[in-house]
């Protein structure tokens, strides 16, 4: 595990961004049990780790796509986060909603986005990877070009991984389930007997005990 993963695991973990509850399931609004639940936003209340994800978010920009000219968030857990790096790196901000207003200029995208504009797309959380993606689908339509996506967590989920091998979106998180579960470990938040309960949900989350 890198430093960088385990230190934001960490920092996940102590103000409980990130629970795991692998005997007490968390119901997602999918109706999925799941032993684990992630709210990045909780980031935001804390000014030196909302700093610090900033920092690391910026620093993954600028060695991966130095190239950037504007950076996009995905409604609504990364408009904040996205905002806050595209000020440090004094680039132009936008933020893409899940679907379009419907008033006024009915827009998907908020802020100016010009064709042909080189993006970076920040993410919160990926967990499937289907929004993530819709917002990258809009950009491309939009006549601007997706760099990649930088995420805080990824869950690491399969079917996820193949969606963003097929929409060919290069992705990159400051932390992910295998480093959390390996943080948890070491500060004895969790023990090896639930290690195997976690890693057996993420292989397949929408039957893990389904009849809980």
């Amino acid at each position: 595990m890198k430093l960088i993963e385990k230190q934001v695991a960490d920092k996940l973990l102590r103000i409980k961004a990130v629970k795991l509850q692998p005997h007490n399931p968390f119901t997602w609004a999918s109706g999925w049990k799941s032993p684990i639940y992630c709210d990045n936003r909780k980031t935001l209340s804390y000014p030196q780790i909302r700093t610090y994800i900033k920092l690391q978010i910026a620093r993954l920009i600028q060695e991966n796509y130095p190239e950037a000219e504007v950076i996009a968030g995905v409604a609504t857990g990364a408009i904040a986060q996205g905002a806050l790096v595209a000020d440090l790196l004094g680039l132009p901000f936008i933020y893409i909603r899940p679907t379009p207003k419907d008033h006024g200029l009915e827009n998907l995208i908020e802020g100016d986005l010009r064709p042909k504009q080189k993006v970076v797309v920040i993410e919160d959380l990926i967990s499937t990877g289907g929004s993530s993606l819709k917002a990258v689908e809009a950009i491309r339509k939009d006549g601007s070009e997706v760099l990649g996506m930088v995420a805080v967590f990824s869950y690491g989920f399969p079917v996820a991984t193949e969606k963003f091998r097929a929409a060919r979106v290069k992705l990159t998180t400051l932390c992910d389930y295998d480093a959390v579960l390996a943080e948890a470990l070491s500060i004895n938040y969790i023990n090896e007997e639930d290690i195997e309960t976690l890693k057996e949900w993420r292989m397949n989350p929408a039957e893990w005990r389904k009849d809980y």
